[in-house]
């Protein structure tokens, strides 16, 4: 449970810094509040929140890439924050992350977040692209 708490307290920091471009520690620390977490405390969801929102910046570039590659017809920055930021953090979560998750999981966990926090579309359009990379990286196993 900690950490789909961690992935949407990433998400909302990674929205907060694509619009607001804030300080990265002080969207976080923002977040925590929110959530009645002190920030600094290493709560666990804080601490995998950090971890997504550290590798989701310092591997933007080429998760964007990657989503790119497999949205048909959507650029990256003409996507939905919300959109684009729960593909963001599913894809450095399946690619990038010290500890990869396994693909079908984290598409699970972000068809969760898009459904708490996207429209009526999100899911399907977050299960589109995730789905189609997975099969991408099964084939190429």
């Amino acid at each position: 449970m900690s950490r789909r708490i961690a992935r949407e307290m990433a998400l909302q920091t990674l929205f907060q810094l694509d619009f607001a471009h804030e300080d990265q520690e002080l969207a976080l620390g923002a977040v925590c509040v929110e959530r009645g977490i002190e920030p600094g405390t290493g709560n666990v969801a804080e601490k995998y929140a950090r971890e997504l929102v550290d590798g989701v910046i310092a591997q933007r570039q080429q998760i964007d890439d990657k989503i790119a590659a497999f949205a048909i017809d959507w650029r990256v920055d003409r996507m939905a924050g919300v959109d684009r930021n729960i593909l963001r953090i599913a894809v450095y979560e399946m690619f990038f992350a010290h500890e990869l998750i396994v693909p079908n999981i984290a598409i699970d966990e972000a068809i969760e977040l898009a459904k708490a926090f996207g429209s009526d579309e999100t899911p399907r359009f977050v299960n589109g692209i995730l789905g189609n990379m997975a099969r991408a990286q099964r084939a190429e196993a």
